[in-house]
């Protein structure tokens, strides 16, 4: 059995919002859907399935689907998943502070190989923008939108 990575990914945002609305977001297709993914699904319960999509993403316009199962939803705590082909755990934590919610995200499971330390990356990159544009999303209503095509 390949070596697992024990370090987590860990993001810490702060957004002035509620941690019932931060929570509800992040818990429903459509709330995913309006900042980060295209045609996502989630049944927001444990054992429930989860798939984040992309279509035409970013500027690389890259598609993916990336299925997964929900482990946890505690509202408006903690919301915790699994996802992938070998598959990690990401966990959300949420925590009321200073009029709005303390996010942490944080994600284990990666194997020590270079495929897994490649992805490991690629994602600690990508929970940093999916915090940053939630945190739009919520306090200013500010929605990605992919260059046009040329």
């Amino acid at each position: 059995m390949t070596e697992k990575i024990s370090e987590p990914i860990r993001q810490r945002t702060f957004i002035k919002a509620a941690p019932e609305k931060v929570f509800d977001t992040i818990t429903s297709a459509e709330g995913w859907n309006a900042f980060f993914t295209t045609d996502m699904e989630l049944d927001p319960k444990p054992g429930g399935r989860i798939t984040f999509r992309w279509k035409d993403w970013g500027p690389d316009r890259y598609s993916l689907d990336a299925p997964g199962k929900v482990l946890e939803v505690d509202r408006p705590k903690r919301f915790a998943f699994q996802w992938g082909r070998r598959p990690t755990t990401i966990s959300f934590e949420l925590e009321p502070q200073d009029g709005g919610t303390v996010l942490e995200v944080t994600e284990v499971g990666y194997t020590n190989t270079p495929e897994g330390r490649r992805h490991m990356l690629e994602c600690a990159c990508g929970w940093g923008e999916a915090a940053t544009l939630l945190k739009f999303w919520l306090e200013h209503g500010v929605i990605y939108t992919p260059p046009p095509r040329t």
